[in-house]
């Protein structure tokens, strides 16, 4: 095969949530991308099946409607007495709240990952890219304005050699992948051997086991099996997780008839097994990257952090890496910002990530500590695994007018009304009536979350009147058309005047608007939300926001 390099601006090592959120995110900026995979087939299994609220977000924005379309809503659990199905205690692990103007996403749900991953697949097909499957990247050589890789992929019974020039390297090829392996990055940390886990798909009917609850049996500390209905493949499938700290995991794994025979003895009721789909062994491994990136090369999701599955942060928190780091590259990629961006990446997930793998260590010690008594505490999940209060308020390039005294916050906080700092989600607001150009009313309305998207800053600019906005308009004309969406929101018609210049004049008819962005009758007001839906800046005239975008675009 000739030594001449293909070349992309992106290559993506790895196709599993983090790697496709990633090409998605770029897909949709306009960046050409190649995905590859060393694995020979797509794989299969449930896996992480807990989808959160600020995930259901990112999936919104990124236009994949069919993840909350096909998800159900987090079964309650049930506890049995030791032995059988007698029944101790129902509970939810995550109690439901209604949604709010502010978060139509409210509650956890749960889909498979192999589900979940076919659909994202589906929308990078439709930008004209494919999953390369069976193509392993081996090595690569960094330089100031490239990356070097080298991969192999068997094609026709023979191993083939490509060498691959790209602009940027994102490592999604997981814990023992070789991107950050590569680059020399420290993954301390430790392995939890106190726990021991066995987890995967099976078909199976259990006498006295509904398909309307989760199920616990036996003890955390000791063994336990958990069963979880799914429906995707078949009326009679589980996905079981079982757990104890003397296991064999590696027997169990490896030998069905022995994880029948372990499983019977803990759930201690009649069981007819069916076909194993899946099956794995686990121990928990608590690690994390010392940055998560060099030069042109990043690192995002299990490549980057590794923790006990407890809370359902893992793919969860790496498809927020993958978000984070996706717009940054594609602003640069197209010249329109400084590679200085792209420290910020690190700035931003890294004290993230850290404060995560403390809340689910204390997980992991509360779960494997658990009895059949204080499985419902042990179990549950409150708000703060929602993510919704994930923030990047010590970012740098994040800029807040509003903040007469800052304070530091916690990066995984709770969510809390009344309250909204740059750096914080972007909360969404139904009910806006769109005006034309001409300052009619044009029929229905829209929502914040239907214009925020991936490709562009959204700028709104609260007023009290039309007028008011025309500084913010005008410092505009400074920066790259497509880059900022200027969005105008008057309180009332009665403050409406013609207005070419601003993308869209919107009505906040319901007051949804002013209240989640904490917006003050007679106030002027602007916030840029980023990509990410994050909000990036909130100030109060022309001056703060050319420093908000100075500090993104270089200029």
């Amino acid at each position: 095969m000739s030594n001449i390099p293909t070349s992309t601006p992106v290559l993506i090592a790895g196709a599993g949530p983090a790697g496709l959120v990633a090409a998605l995110t770029l897909l949709r900026n306009g960046i050409s991308v190649r995905i590859i995979e060393k694995e020979a087939k797509y794989r299969v299994g449930q896996r992480g099946p807990g989808i959160f609220p600020r995930a259901l977000e990112l999936f919104h924005h990124l236009e994949v409607p069919e993840i909350a379309q096909t998800a159900k809503l987090a079964p309650q659990m049930r506890t049995y007495k030791l032995g059988g199905v007698e029944l101790l205690k129902t509970f939810p692990m995550s109690p439901y709240t209604e949604p709010t103007p502010a978060i139509p996403y409210y509650n956890l749900v749960v889909i498979g990952q192999e589900t979940l991953e076919g659909i994202l697949r589906s929308h990078v097909e439709k930008l004209s890219c494919t999953v390369e499957l069976g193509t392993e990247l081996c090595s690569f050589e960094q330089f100031s304005d490239h990356v070097v890789a080298h991969v192999t992929k068997e094609k026709h019974g023979e191993v083939v050699h490509e060498t691959i020039r790209a602009n940027w390297l994102v490592g999604a090829d997981g814990a023992k992948g070789i991107v950050r392996k590569h680059l020399g990055l420290t993954f301390l940390g430790e392995t939890r051997e106190d726990m021991r886990i066995v987890t995967g798909d099976i078909y199976l009917a259990a006498k006295g086991v509904d398909r309307e609850h989760r199920h616990v049996f036996g003890e955390m500390g000791t063994r336990a099996v958990i069963l979880r209905p799914t429906d995707e493949f078949g009326p009679d499938g589980y996905q079981f997780i079982m757990a104890g700290p003397d296991l064999d995991t590696t027997l169990l794994a490896g030998n069905k008839d022995e994880l029948f025979k372990c499983m019977s003895a803990i759930v201690g009721t009649d069981i007819t097994f069916g076909e194993l789909r899946w099956v794995s062994e686990f121990r928990p491994n608590i690690r994390m990257v010392n940055t998560f990136g060099e030069g042109r090369v990043f690192v995002a999701g299990d490549a980057a952090h590794v923790h006990s599955p407890t809370g359902g942060q893992g793919l969860n928190s790496s498809i927020q890496d993958s978000f984070n780091l996706g717009w940054k590259i594609a602003l640069v990629e197209k010249g329109f910002a400084p590679i200085s961006l792209m420290d910020t990446y690190t700035a931003e997930r890294l004290p993230v990530i850290a404060e995560m793998l403390n809340i689910t260590t204390t997980i992991l010690d509360k779960t494997t500590a658990a009895t059949r008594s204080t499985a419902e505490s042990a179990f549950q999940r409150g708000q703060k695994m929602y993510m919704l209060g994930v923030n990047y308020r010590n970012s740098p390039i994040v800029v807040d007018e509003f903040v007469t005294e800052f304070k530091p916050a916690d990066a995984y906080g709770n969510i809390q009304d009344g309250c909204l700092q740059a750096g914080d989600r972007a909360p969404d607001a139904p009910g806006l009536m769109a005006i034309d150009h001409a300052a009619t009313v044009t029929s229905g309305t829209t929502r914040l979350f239907t214009i925020f998207r991936p490709w562009y800053h959204t700028l709104l600019i609260f007023v009290p009147d039309v007028e008011k906005s025309t500084s913010f308009i005008s410092a505009l004309e400074r920066y790259q058309p497509g880059l900022v969406r200027s969005i105008i929101i008057v309180p009332s018609v009665t403050s409406l005047q013609p207005n070419p210049s601003a993308d869209n004049l919107l009505v906040d008819r319901d007051g949804h608007a002013y209240k989640g962005y904490l917006v003050n009758e007679g106030e002027t007001k602007v916030v840029a939300v980023r990509p990410d839906g994050v909000v990036g800046a909130i100030v109060r005239g022309a001056e703060g926001m050319v420093k908000y975008f100075g500090g993104v675009f270089g200029v």
